[in-house]
This record gives structure tokens, sequence and C-alpha cells, in this order.
């Protein structure tokens, strides 16, 4: 499968696509991977409620001031073919396209609205989430913008600080505490130990995120230093990219679902280093993982490294794929809805 929807199921050309966000990189990535693998392009509208109706999102309207639907607003006709939402602060605003544009357009909401299942056309959720329903969908890992093409871009020229990296080579993605976690000292001792080991025996590509620590990512510098380790300090073009795209394998803390979703669109093996603290949620992702055949636990400082493969997990693919064959067994039961001689 590529990264393009199948025959059966391609979108009439020049359909367009709106794009809700409420700004934040992670959600927009998601709806982005989605559209792209549908071979749209879309038009993203960031969405900033404020006071009452911020608060009541999701289950509220859209302010009245915002003017939706009404000439010379954000938000007015025509309506795009498509669109997609996700982030509490979104969902009034698909429901209101929704109920505007009825079936003009089709209305995704990507991760759980919290709210009725008519809030749009297609839910999709993954699947350590319970939500299910007749129009809700699901996937092991959640979509993102690493598609099979790009991934295979990055690959076909590698840069010179991650060329000159021994092999194998291990992407260190490092996340931090959350709600579910801690990072307790011993944790930290933990993992600094295990990548000075890993470090004797490959070449390390280390990235730390938002919520690292700063504590963390001295001790793991320091620990580093002088080694075959390649340490991104925040500093000039982020490398994750690259790092995704040329790890021969992967060390993943169990807090972060998207490195790990985003790891697993390579088919490369995965360790997770798990610190203190566990979630229902979390060890059903990472026990689904493991399970698939993706992942496998960190083992001990000095152990043997194993490799593994599998096929690589592009949800963004999967779930393009549904929304078009929904999208085309409507379009058929409506036939005024699409215009066949547009189709590709």
């Amino acid at each position: 499968m590529t990264s393009t929807t199948p025959p059966a199921v391609r979108l009439p050309k020049g359909s367009s696509a709106w794009i809700f966000s409420d700004g934040k990189a992670g959600h927009e990535a998601q709806c982005l991977g989605v559209v792209e693998a549908l071979g749209l392009k879309a038009e993203v509208k960031r969405v900033t409620p404020r006071g009452l109706f911020k608060w009541l999102a999701p289950w509220g309207p859209v302010a009245p001031g915002e003017r939706f639907g009404q000439p010379g607003s954000a938000y007015a006709p025509p309506w795009p073919a498509f669109a997609f939402a996700t982030g509490r602060t979104t969902v009034p605003y698909i429901r209101a396209l929704k109920r505007r544009a009825g079936l003009a357009t089709y209305t995704v909401i990507l991760m759980d609205p919290r709210t009725a299942p008519a809030s749009a056309d297609l839910i999709w959720v993954p699947e350590h989430d319970r939500r299910r329903g007749g129009n809700v969908i699901t996937t092991l890992t959640a979509p993102h913008r690493f598609s099979r093409e790009r991934i295979a871009n990055l690959r076909a020229e590698c840069p010179p600080d991650i060329a000159r990296l021994p092999q194998p080579r291990i992407a260190c993605l490092i996340g931090g505490p959350n709600r579910d976690f801690r990072y307790s000292a011993a944790d930290e001792d933990r993992l600094a130990e295990s990548l000075t080991a890993l470090a004797g025996q490959a070449g390390l590509m280390v990235t730390a995120s938002r919520r690292t620590p700063e504590r963390l990512v001295t001790r793991l510098r320091e620990a580093l230093a002088g080694s075959n380790a390649l340490f991104w300090d925040g500093t000039g073009a982020n490398p994750y990219p690259d790092f995704l795209a040329h790890a021969d394998m992967f060390v993943i803390t169990a807090d972060s679902v998207s490195m790990a979703c985003e790891a697993a669109a390579t088919g490369r093996p995965i360790y997770i280093f798990r610190p203190e603290g566990r979630a229902e949620k979390f060890d059903r992702f990472h026990d689904a993982l493991a399970t698939h055949g993706v992942t496998r636990p960190l083992p001990p400082p000095g152990a043997p490294l194993e490799h593994w493969q599998y096929e690589p997990l592009l949800s963004a693919e999967t779930i393009a794929a549904e929304i078009a064959l929904r999208w085309r067994r409507r379009s058929e039961l409506l036939p005024g809805l699409v215009n066949p001689k547009t189709a590709r």
C-alpha cells in the first residue's frame, strides 16, 4: 500500500479541505497527516474561543460574535468537501460546519471529542481508547506526517553528523513527567546508565522533548560526553526527522505515545524505557505494540541488542482510505453530491 488512497476510493480533483486547529503542533500534525494521505491540501483555520465559550467546549456553541457561516467571516461558504478537527476547543466549529453544510462536507474528528457521535460523520480514536460506535474507527497508532514517501526521501541523504556515527544507530527519544509517569532520581540514574552502556556498542542520536526536565537533559549530556552520541541541544534546525529516518533502532520513554507512533512508521525495532508510574491507557497502548511485534522492554545495561522487523504502521494511510471509502459510499447513495466527471 502506498501513501495515497487506493484507486477504488479516489477523491474528486480539486477537493477542498479545512482543518480546525487549536494551534497545538501535535494536533495539527495528526490532521495534516491524514489530509496529505488523502492527496488533499487543507486550509488551516486556527480557533481561539475565549471566556465562556472556551470553557463550554466541546459541548457548547461557537460564539455568536464569530459569525460562523456569515459572509465575510473566517468560516463562510463555499464549504469545503472535507473538514477535520482535533482538540476540545475545535469541536464546536466542526459541529457548526456539519450543521450548516449538511452532506456537502464530510466531517472528521480525530481523538475522542467527548460529545455525541453526531458531532461528525466519522470519528477516529486510537485502539487504546474505549470509544466505539458505527461512525468510529480505530488504529493501533496515531496518524502523523511521516509517510512512506517522506521517510524514503529523508533516507536518501544522510546528514554528515549522523553518517559519522557508528552503526547500529539508535535514536533515543526522551520524554518527561506527566500525570501518569514520574521521573524519580532512580529512573534518571537508570536511564543515564542504559544510554551510556548503549553508546559503547552503537551510535546514539539523542533528543529531548518539551517535557524533559532540565536536570535530566544535563544528566544525560554529561553521561554521554565524549561517547558516540549526537545530542541535540535545541539550537539550529531540529534533526528529529533525520533521527527518525536514519535510526536502525530506537529507545523511547513510555510516557510518549506520539514518538512511539512516529517511530513505528519505520519498521525498525523500538525499545521502551519505563519510568516510575503507570496508567491503564498507556499500558493498553504499549501492550498492543509489544503484541504486534513493534516494541520490547529496554534490557539491562550491557545486555546484547536484538534486531527484529515488522510491517511499518502508517495509520494516516489507513484512516485516509477509510474516510475515502465511506465518502464514496455516501456519494453513491446521493449522486447529486459529487460530479463523477471530476473524479480521478
